[in-house]
């Protein structure tokens, strides 16, 4: 039996097509002591990870490897005095040490951190700052160990530093102090309540937000793997996904390990179609999940066959009618969407048991009591657009959902008014009961399967000294799904032209992490605004 069915009780339809899951686990829930070690206790020889990388690095590791590795860690950690309820920053890449220190700070219980190697100085000293970090774990590569040294003397913090895998100053080499610390380690009392995790999501009107989830967040990914991803037990399941983004926690452990299927890691830098699927193929990977701009670019180049592959779902924007058509027409397998947020676990999809439909979210989880409200609070009427909400079971208390925002509780208490916790998401449900996604109803702009908040590339845009006034919207982007679009007023002294576009979207560009980039530059002399002054981002985009 997959150690999943002792966290939940499911229900199934007359098709035995699921159609309720709750979840039941104790008080002291943990996902390192409970789903790890205990697999590792009844079958340490089953694969848990299995990483490669674009040098032809690979290594395969069992549940055994796992408990070792984060037993190890947790000592290191746990002899420099870090413990339960410290936050400590992970920024690794999609190299393996992640999944061991991940599990090593959920057994001390400490409050976990992932962070994209993406960031510049400025995003780190935002995060060092909000967040009280005591410690921070790094990759050497891409400049990560330079940022942090420069993000942590402009913030006036000094932090416990380790990097994995070489030595780097200033920092600890993890991979070193691991040999020689202890294999064993005595479980540390946590409870399911406690925070696990912090997340940084996009805002649209302020710096990031950290969205906290607490133990009990793994077992909502039970419906995620099993259910949408169609995980098997002993199958090879491969996400596309850096650690630093809340999608690594849908598709790269947790669900994934509780149905009893391997993770599968390609450490890469650049994406490349080709390699993508070699990988797919050498180690037969069983269902995948990326977002669409991958398949967009796998539909371009034409996709091999891939044998193993019985399952591939897709999340993060908006999929092109074509590209399902395609990806469907090269393979044979339907691309089955899903929706959810960093705030949450899977909301919908289009599950097991569903036909996949082109553009479609699919159906609410039998997770989730999901309605659509319109703005005076009523359920929307079949076709009418209204507001993704969920409906918790208990009052103010809904596994899988954030438990806080980081010192934010007016924010928390507002997307939780009425009784129901508000997405801010926009759809519309068709006679089928099937739900389509209508857009969101704060400025999010969704690039190429990141979140992007138009504050934080607006603030950089009023640097440049030809700026006045500007806007950052979402375009439609062909590869992207959307593209950053910075529409600006300059100043008296500029001329608007293709040189001065050139040279705002260099000066940003610089100064933003890559997802963050500008694409497109639109100069006008004024900008559409509300009686109370706030620019009209919906006309901008109206008029894109």
């Amino acid at each position: 039996m997959c150690l999943y069915k002792q966290y939940c009780n499911e229900i199934f339809d007359e098709n035995g097509r699921l159609k309720k899951i709750t979840l039941d686990y104790p008080d002291n829930f943990n996902f390192g002591y409970d789903v790890v070690d205990k697999i590792a206790e009844e079958t340490p020889e089953k694969r848990a990870l299995v990483w490669c990388n674009v040098e032809g690095e690979e290594h395969i590791f069992s549940f055994a490897d796992i408990k070792k590795y984060s037993n190890q860690m947790a000592n290191v950690f746990s002899n420099a005095g870090i413990g339960r309820g410290d936050r400590v920053m992970l920024i690794l890449k999609r190299h393996y040490e992640y999944w061991f220190a991940a599990v090593a700070l959920h057994k001390l219980g400490v409050v976990m951190i992932p962070a994209t190697y993406m960031l510049t100085v400025s995003d780190l000293v935002y995060r060092i700052q909000s967040s009280r970090v005591k410690a921070i774990v790094c990759t050497a590569q891409n400049e990560v160990p330079e940022k942090i040294t420069a993000a942590l003397k402009e913030a006036g913090r000094t932090v416990r530093l380790w990097c994995v895998q070489k030595d780097t100053e200033g920092f600890e080499n993890l991979t070193r102090a691991m040999e020689g610390a202890s294999e064993e380690f005595e479980r540390v009392q946590t409870l399911a309540s406690d925070p696990m995790m912090l997340y940084y999501t996009s805002g649209t009107t302020g710096y990031p937000k950290g969205v906290i989830h607490d133990h009990s967040y793994p077992l909502a990914h039970i419906v995620t793997a099993r259910y949408w991803h169609q995980a098997e037990d002993n199958g090879l399941h491969f996400t596309v996904a850096d650690t630093g983004w809340a999608k690594a926690s849908w598709g790269k452990i947790y669900g994934q390990w509780l149905v009893g299927s391997a993770v599968m890691v390609y450490d890469f830098e650049n994406f490349e179609p080709k390699q993508l699927t070699a990988v797919i193929n050498r180690y037969g990977v069983t269902s995948f999940c990326a977002p669409p701009t991958v398949y967009r670019y796998l539909v371009r180049k034409g996709i091999p066959y891939m044998p193993t592959l019985k399952h591939a779902t897709t999340a993060g924007e908006m999929l092109a009618p074509e590209v399902f058509r395609k990806f469907r027409d090269l393979t044979g397998l339907e691309l089955h969407e899903g929706y959810g947020q960093t705030e949450t676990a899977l909301m919908m999809a289009n599950f097991k048991g569903y036909d996949a439909v082109e553009g479609s979210m699919g159906t609410p989880s039998p997770f989730y009591n999901i309605e659509l409200r319109t703005k005076n609070g009523k359920p929307a009427a079949i076709g009418e657009i209204g507001e993704v909400v969920i409906i918790p079971e208990k009052a103010g208390r809904q596994p899988g959902v954030f438990t806080a925002y980081l010192d934010n509780e007016d924010q928390y208490s507002y997307v939780w008014r009425d009784g129901v916790y508000h997405t801010g998401d926009a759809a519309y449900m068709d006679e089928n009961g099937r739900y389509w996604f209508h857009g969101r109803f704060d400025d999010i702009i969704k690039t190429g399967g990141f979140r992007v908040g138009p504050y934080e590339v607006e603030n950089v845009l009023m640097e440049h000294p030809a700026v006045v006034e500007c806007s950052v919207i979402g375009v439609p982007d062909s590869l992207r799904g959307q593209a950053l679009k910075a529409v600006i007023v300059p100043g008296a002294e500029y001329n608007s032209s293709q040189e001065l576009a050139l040279e705002i979207k260099n000066f940003c560009n610089q100064r933003l992490a890559e997802y963050k980039w500008i694409r497109l530059i639109e100069f006008v002399t004024e900008m559409p605004k509300t009686v109370s002054g706030k620019i009209q981002k919906t006309v901008l985009r109206s008029h894109a």
